[in-house]
């Protein structure tokens, strides 16, 4: 393995605050040489606020936890059925600024959806990738002494209501979607293996 060659660890289903804790630390401790890693895991049902997050976006939260946490971006909502993939990328010895990485997330899920058969885009200004105006991935990093984690979570089969308890990414009566919304019925592990190629090899055409 060289040095920009990510390991891929699978966690299954996890809390989410020990995972937060957990990527801070690995991203405090890593040093030049460390490997980057990506995780693919989904949570138990949590909504998080970004560091300049609106509380007033977080409409009904009922008995889902909040979590303020310190990746960019408003509030989104995390739980089973949704593909989470945390990227913890040196980005300074890839050569990538945040834009740049958000783009290449941004195109690894475009084109996983382009495989799947669904054509999917961008919105001005608001970051993630939509399918016909309604938000099928939602993106939010935090880069600290050149490394980047936090990521992506990609709506594989999830409780969509629960997005009704929030204005999405800070956009009131946005719409979600998903795989299974839009007929691409995949597990959780077979979205995760069918996107995890897509995602590699956008990182590595970025070297």
């Amino acid at each position: 393995m060289n040095d920009l060659t990510p390991l891929i660890r699978r966690l299954g289903r996890r809390p989410y605050r020990p995972v937060l804790e957990a990527m801070a630390a690995f991203t405090e401790a890593r040093g030049p040489a460390t490997p980057d890693e990506i995780w693919l895991l989904e949570h138990a049902p949590v909504f998080t606020l970004g560091r300049a997050g609106d509380p007033a976006h977080i409409l009904d939260p009922g008995d889902i936890p909040v979590e303020r946490v310190d990746r960019g971006g408003q509030v989104t909502y995390h739980g089973p059925g949704q593909l989470v993939v945390y990227t913890l990328l040196d980005i300074k010895r890839r050569g990538l600024g945040v834009k740049a990485l958000v783009a290449r997330l941004e195109q690894a899920v475009i084109a996983f959806l382009a495989a799947e058969g669904i054509r999917a885009g961008l919105r001005p200004g608001a970051p993630g990738v939509y399918v016909e105006g309604a938000k099928i991935a939602a993106l939010g990093l935090r880069i600290r002494r050149g490394c980047s984690y936090h990521g992506l979570s990609l709506n594989v089969a999830p409780e969509l209501a629960e997005f009704r308890r929030i204005n999405p990414c800070g956009y009131p009566d946005l719409a979600v979607t998903s795989l299974q919304a839009l007929g691409a019925e995949r597990t959780l592990d077979e979205a995760a293996a069918a996107f995890l190629p897509h995602l590699l090899q956008t990182l590595d055409a970025a070297r």
